[in-house]
């Protein structure tokens, strides 16, 4: 049943980028180092240090832009966001305000995907502006050194993280649900992995996801008619630091039902009206609940003003031209491609590049030693998908290399179940596909030996013979030739189900 409200959705999504180096010195960008040992005078804000700006850095920001479909400013600068944190050594955050190097853009989404739907709708989720920024560090508390209560303890800072090169990507408030937020999320992370910004892991907190969120709820009746206004909006609340797919769309189901009850309860009109302020939540994952922090910033509480330590950046279009040639094929590009080209559903094509390019390479070596696509595409997510996520492998570790998939399809059992006892045997044991259909028992069988075993089974069963023929209908005619099928392929391991299926309707035709 649908909501009696509509929720809308911006999301703020932190990224990481892959440079070996900060944006603004010479310390280490890697994960899991020891704490506060990538650390200098620069990203350590002390006194007489001067920053010096990360061109690699620059350049994957540019290509992630040109990817967002981001219109390129020729001229940009950098901004000191001033405020006060235990992790920002410095107290203020170089970033950019008024002028960034990119803005205007859009993603496309596709969403409710699955086999029925055929891959479901697209949505162009609007991209207000793609900017650069330092990363602050990490807040570590010590829970095990909390009293009783929960309170106490310690707070560690580790600043490995700090000036990390950061691209903030700042939707659009155009997504209705948590699953176009997901979505979103899912489709920016494929795309950033695939052109080589980031490695995107969460886990890492090299993505992560600010939402913003709050309800619309319509308004009808006498106040419309009054007024002419067609909903009341909620005061926006700012979700921080979301670090899942299941947590972003939790805490957005979460928020919306908390407004609409807070909707609901509304006497004085502050929810109607407006008198309520923004305000920023943290999202306890534990209790699935948000939990509100504090009045959301405005611009202005920030003071930014222009960094005086590094010049601004002219954007020339050789630039542009050689980030775009970076990128190479997006997944949006893809999907279009291959549902194309090889005749696949949107659904197939969804999955396939969810699975990155070495995947989509490895599938169109079977699709071209094939001829069939969508043969292609049935055997893989028949074999390979569940074997990949069985060995906890990538496809370019994966020991059967394309072109021997494509002959073990061409020359390899058609009967489904021996088609997998094969594959097993030839995976688990490294073994040629000869070598396979031996161990499984698998013997080569033409279409004239079939039809002798469906001669014999059928000369074998006189009874169901009898009873086919004196069957009322075509459903009880339907089971008693499966017991047919069924002995048949008992005593001939690896036949082809649709072959004797055939033979069977052409031998009982005759009797």
């Amino acid at each position: 049943m649908a909501e009696p409200y509509k929720i809308v959705i911006g999301l703020e999504v932190h990224v990481q980028l892959l440079t070996k180096t900060k944006l603004f010195c010479g310390c280490k960008n890697q994960f899991g180092l020891p704490p506060n040992t990538a650390t200098c005078p620069v990203c350590l804000g002390l006194p007489g240090s001067l920053p010096v700006m990360n061109e690699h850095a620059f350049r994957l920001a540019l290509r992630a832009a040109l990817a967002l479909n981001c219109q390129i400013a020729n001229f940009t600068k950098w901004d000191r966001k001033n405020y006060y944190y235990p992790d920002l050594p410095k107290n203020y955050q170089i970033s950019q305000y008024d002028l960034p190097f990119s803005h205007d853009g859009w993603l496309e989404i596709v969403v409710k995907a699955n086999p029925d739907r055929e891959g479901g709708g697209t949505k162009r989720v609007g991209i207000i502006r793609a900017h650069l920024e330092e990363d602050a560090g990490k807040s570590i508390h010590d829970k095990s050194r909390h009293d009783e209560s929960g309170k106490g303890g310690d707070t560690l800072v580790d600043l490995n993280r700090t000036g990390t090169p950061l691209l903030e990507i700042v939707s659009k408030p155009d997504m209705n649900s948590p699953q176009e937020a997901m979505a979103y999320l899912e489709e920016i992370r494929l795309m950033l992995r695939e052109i080589g910004v980031s490695d995107c892991e969460m886990q890492e907190g090299s993505l992560r996801c600010d939402a913003n969120v709050n309800i619309h709820v319509p308004v009808i009746g006498k106040e419309h008619a009054e007024t002419g206004q067609d909903y009341h909006a909620t005061p926006l609340v700012e979700i921080k630091n979301l670090n899942s797919f299941k947590a972003v769309g939790r805490a957005i189901e979460y928020e919306a039902k908390r407004h609409y009850e807070e909707y609901t309860k509304d006497t004085k009109g502050e929810f109607r009206f407006g008198k309520r302020l923004k305000t920023t939540a943290g999202w306890d994952d534990a209790r699935g609940i948000t939990v509100v922090q504090r009045h959301k910033e405005e611009a202005a509480d920030y003071r930014y003003f222009p960094e005086p330590d590094l010049v601004p950046v002219v954007v020339s279009e050789k630039q542009i031209a050689e980030a775009r040639a970076a990128m190479g094929e997006l997944p949006q590009e893809q999907r279009k491609r291959l549902t194309t080209q090889y005749g696949l559903s949107a659904y197939d094509a969804q999955v396939l590049t969810a699975k990155g390019r070495p995947m989509v390479a490895y599938f169109e070596t079977v699709a071209k030693a094939l001829g069939d696509g969508k043969l292609a595409a049935n055997r893989m997510s028949d074999l390979i998908y569940p074997a990949l996520a069985e060995r906890k492998e990538e496809i370019t570790a994966f020991p059967i290399d394309a072109e021997k998939f494509a002959d073990f399809i061409c020359k390899g059992p058609t009967n489904s179940q021996a088609r997998r006892d094969v594959f097993k045997i030839m995976l688990d044991k490294g073994v040629s596909l000869e070598k396979a259909k031996e161990k499984a028992g698998i013997k080569e069988l033409d279409e004239v030996t079939l039809r002798e075993a469906v001669v014999a089974a059928i000369a074998a069963n006189p009874k169901g013979v009898a009873d086919f023929k004196k069957a009322p209908d075509a459903k009880k005619k339907e089971s008693i030739k499966m017991s047919f099928v069924g002995a048949v392929m008992k005593s001939n391991k690896g036949a082809s189900n649709e072959v004797v299926r055939r033979l069977i309707d052409e031998e009982l035709a005759k009797v």
